[in-house]
Parts: C-alpha cells; sequence; structure tokens
C-alpha cells in the first residue's frame, strides 16, 4: 500500500469512529507497526487534519472536520455490490429492498467506467425467494425489537421438536450462511440463549423495554463465545433454547 493511500485509508479510519481509536488498532487495521501510525498521525496533523488525542491514549478525529465525498476503487466497489447482493438474497423482505436501493445509489455516482460494474460482476448470489421467506421469517419484527429494545414473547421449536415458550430480550442477530440466529437473554434460564429464526413459530413484541449493560449484551455473549473456543476448540455451538 502506497504511503499517500494509508494516509486516506486512516482519515475515514477516524472519521468513522465516535470513540478515539489507539494506535495498536490502526496498526492492526491497516497491517503496518505502531510506529508507522505515530509517524502518519503526525504527518497528518502538521497537514492540518485536526486530530485530538496523544499516544498511549488514543486518537480520533474533530467533529468539525469535514471530507469531500468518497470514491471507490474497482475492488470496493465489486466488494460492495457483492455484499449488498448477499444481503439482498439472505435477507428479509425489507432488507432487500434497501440493498437493492444502497446498490442503486453507489452505481449512480460512480464514474462511467465503473458504473455498469453491477451487470459484469462475475461473482454471484443465487436468489431463492421461497427459501429466502422460510429462512428469515420474522426477520423484521426482530430486527426492529432490537433496535428498539423491546422484550419479545416467542414460541420455539427446537431441533428434537421440543416445544416452549419463552419471554425474551433480543440483542442480536448472526448469519451462519444459510441460517439466520437470534442472540437473546432469556428470563427462564437467566442466561444468554440461542434462537434459529426459521424455529420460531410465532413472535409477540410486548412494550416492555430493557436495557443492556456489560453483562448483557451481544459483545458481551461474543466475548464469552471467543473465550469458550479459545479453552475448548471442539466446543459446540452456543446453547439452543
Amino acid at each position: 500500500m502506497h504511503r499517500a493511500e494509508r494516509l486516506f485509508q486512516l482519515t475515514t479510519l477516524l472519521r468513522n469512529r465516535r470513540t478515539v481509536l489507539t494506535a495498536k488498532q490502526m496498526s492492526e487495521h491497516l497491517r503496518v507497526s505502531e510506529r508507522t501510525i505515530y509517524r502518519d498521525i503526525q504527518s497528518l496533523s502538521l497537514s492540518g487534519v485536526p486530530i485530538e488525542g496523544e499516544a498511549g491514549v488514543g486518537y480520533r478525529l474533530s467533529h468539525r472536520y469535514q471530507l469531500p465525498p468518497l470514491m471507490f476503487d474497482r475492488e470496493e466497489v465489486e466488494a460492495l455490490l457483492l455484499g449488498a447482493r448477499m444481503v439482498s438474497s439472505w435477507g428479509d423482505t425489507d432488507m432487500a429492498i434497501h440493498a437493492n436501493q444502497a446498490i442503486q445509489k453507489i452505481l449512480s455516482v460512480l464514474p462511467d467506467h465503473l458504473r455498469h460494474s453491477d451487470e459484469s460482476l462475475p461473482l454471484l448470489v443465487p436468489n431463492m425467494e421461497e427459501v429466502q421467506k422460510y429462512y428469515t421469517a420474522h426477520s423484521q419484527p426482530m430486527r426492529e425489537a432490537i433496535r428498539l429494545r423491546q422484550r419479545v414473547a416467542i414460541d420455539y421449536v427446537r431441533a428434537d421438536e421440543q416445544h416452549s415458550s419463552r419471554t425474551i430480550e433480543p440483542l442480536g442477530m448472526i448469519f451462519w450462511g444459510k441460517v439466520w440466529t437470534l442472540v437473546a437473554w432469556c428470563h427462564l434460564r437467566d442466561d444468554y440463549r440461542t434462537f434459529r429464526l426459521d424455529r420460531i413459530q410465532s413472535i409477540v413484541v410486548t412494550d416492555e423495554k430493557f436495557d443492556t449493560s456489560d453483562s448483557k449484551s451481544l459483545k458481551h455473549f461474543l466475548h464469552l463465545m471467543k473465550e469458550k473456543y479459545a479453552q475448548e476448540p471442539e466446543a459446540t455451538a452456543p446453547h439452543e433454547c
């Protein structure tokens, strides 16, 4: 990566964060040494880019700083288009609509030599609508409940055909290449549990609100799973309820 491109990516990285980034985090993202990051930060500051922070603490870009509109190269365009196609094919109907709208917005601002990238992209994601509807059942209301932090009552059928009714606090959804899995805090178990969306028989989004915390969130759940698999490489998937 050329230095000019690295400086641009570093500025973009800082621009997209509300909190500080450490030199270590930036070095891992850009795959360079921390010493290189410190030199780049100094160069950007000397050129007038208002970077706030200090070594050993972290850095961020001043909220007053504005960058011109971004432009993408061919590889970036292809990555964006492929990602949007995946969302369109394996997300719920609402996600698919917005993914297709995003594709059109991206294409509309590209230069002529990249504008037809979507037509010539040799990377396909099959769109099987009936299968998609089955595996994304309840996705849209569940995403809304996650966003608004609303408790949900569900009827669920496990793989062993055992039925149960639960009140849960939905924290996030994970896509495993075919199956969407809901991560939630289960009131009955008073612990994290996971639920496949296609096995949920019915849901009722309640008006009851819930709060997340350092010990109850999607981030905390993923941290626990990472620790578990580090200690037990052969560990099975998280508890399905």
